[in-house]
């Protein structure tokens, strides 16, 4: 792991797209050359297109997940995946080549060069899944702990990040009964540092319930990472492996005396000026959906069209969020808050489709001109569950230090919530989002959010 802008990157996925991005390229150069050797091409032309479709490729493979930090696939789904890709680019590759002033260079063969190389990349992509999936490139970390949380840290992993295998359970001196599988826990006979070179450990993830009465190591810990083996304690691991900021491994301490949370004037102001921009380009292409899912909203059920209602921003200051209306005018008739959950009754026909696509959230456009929110940042909620779920989950204020987005982090990365508990874990890529917050991470989440609205994940 790597951290570029704030924001924690896999080297693996780094080399993924550099590969994929070279890969495009030089097949298509090599292709025109060993057809048209020794007769004139314009090399620029050529490079060109090859660059511009290697570019389109990378944004294809990033909305269908291919270099997510997280991913659960199987190789099945990941060459369905690849053949909606290679769909995809078909069109690209077409649309690139019509629109460049392209002249001398055949265009059936152009296009079929560039048709192979995107075949043979998305052919190697496989293969390199197969083999992180057969786990021969896992990273290889043992974990100081056989208590709770360590037992945590094993489910985590298993669920999120199958290149990461956990190759035993270190005991500390005061846990007794190990909450893990007792065949993974390692002998405690030997030294901390012998085992983990022993076992040719790349990473050691600290995960004890109880660090009192001398259960930790320090000098050990020293030796094992002057030997090369990462050491991190269970929030750092979390934050750098998953993209969150475990509650359970949270303390003050760390949040007040660690990087991150930079709130400065810079950063504002290209968040602000990021904002209005992109704002207004989406405002300017989604005018003729709007109108669109305005009359439908109409036709089905009446006026009013847009939704209000009052919520939680920057510093806990209330403001009103704008909404295409998705539920009937009914819908908390007896004036009580309620979570929006899933099969919810109150929701009309359009209000599904616009849900689905996300075209209900359109509207917030107008509220990132104004300033009352951002186009990326946590999810805004209403007062009544603001004051629940700050007095039932620690740190939850956080989230308040910046404006709320129109899409965020959370959304990416988990689905719709609509408990204590859903918030819970949601929060989690928040306080992440609060504490790496950069423009490259606002970009990554706007690339992403396309892929979330074109594959409906997590919509209700």
């Amino acid at each position: 792991m790597f951290r570029m802008f704030n924001h924690w990157v896999r080297w693996r996925s780094l080399a993924q797209m550099l590969f994929d991005f070279s890969f495009v390229i030089v097949g298509i150069i090599i292709a025109m050359m060993w057809v048209y050797n020794g007769l004139p091409v314009n090399h620029k032309q050529v490079l060109l297109f090859a660059a511009l479709l290697a570019a389109a490729m990378l944004v294809i493979n990033f909305w269908l997940g291919f270099y997510q930090r997280m991913s659960n696939r199987n190789l099945l789904q990941d060459r369905a995946r690849a053949v909606l890709s290679l769909y995809l680019a078909v069109p690209v590759a077409y649309g690139i080549y019509a629109l460049l002033p392209v002249t001398g260079i055949n265009r059936e063969f152009m296009q079929l060069s560039a048709m192979s190389a995107v075949f043979g990349m998305l052919v190697t992509r496989l293969g390199i899944s197969q083999i992180s999936q057969s786990g021969i490139l896992a990273r290889r970390i043992m974990v100081f702990g056989s208590g709770a949380k360590a037992l945590a840290v094993q489910r985590a992993l298993n669920r999120s990040d199958p290149s990461a295998r956990i190759i035993g359970f270190f005991p500390a001196p005061n846990e007794e009964h190990p909450a893990v599988p007792a065949d993974a826990v390692i002998d405690a006979n030997r030294s901390l540092a012998s085992a983990a070179l022993t076992l040719k450990a790349d990473e050691i993830v600290v995960a004890l319930t109880d660090r009192r009465s001398g259960a930790m190591p320090l000098r050990e810990l020293l030796d094992c990472k002057l030997q090369g083996v990462r050491v991190l304690d269970l929030a750092s691991h979390f934050e750098q492996t998953l993209g969150q900021i475990r509650l359970e491994s949270l303390y003050a301490g760390w949040l007040i005396f660690g990087d991150g949370f930079s709130q400065g004037t810079l950063r504002a102001v290209v968040k602000r000026l990021f904002d209005i921009v992109c704002a207004m380009i989406l405002i300017v292409v989604s005018v003729p959906i709007m109108l669109f899912a305005a009359i439908a909203i109409v036709i089905e059920d009446g006026f009013p069209v847009l939704y209000r209602q009052e919520r939680v921003g920057l510093n806990g200051r209330l403001f009103k969020v704008i909404k295409f209306r998705s539920m009937r005018n009914d819908a908390e008739k007896d004036g009580k808050p309620v979570w929006a959950s899933k099969q919810d009754s109150r929701v009309t026909k359009v209000g599904k489709v616009i849900r689905k696509l996300r075209i209900d959230e359109l509207p917030q456009l107008f509220s990132v001109l104004k300033g009352d929110m951002s186009l990326v940042g946590p999810r805004p909620e209403r007062p009544f569950f603001v004051d629940q779920l700050t007095k039932e989950i620690p740190f939850y204020a956080v989230r308040h230090s910046v404006k709320p987005g129109v899409t965020g982090w959370a959304q990416i990365r988990y689905h719709y919530g609509d408990t204590v508990e859903d918030s819970a874990e949601k929060l989690q890529y928040d306080l992440y989002y609060v504490k790496n917050h950069s423009l490259f991470l606002d970009i990554l989440v706007l690339i992403e959010t396309v892929g979330v609205v074109l594959t409906g994940k997590g919509a209700q």
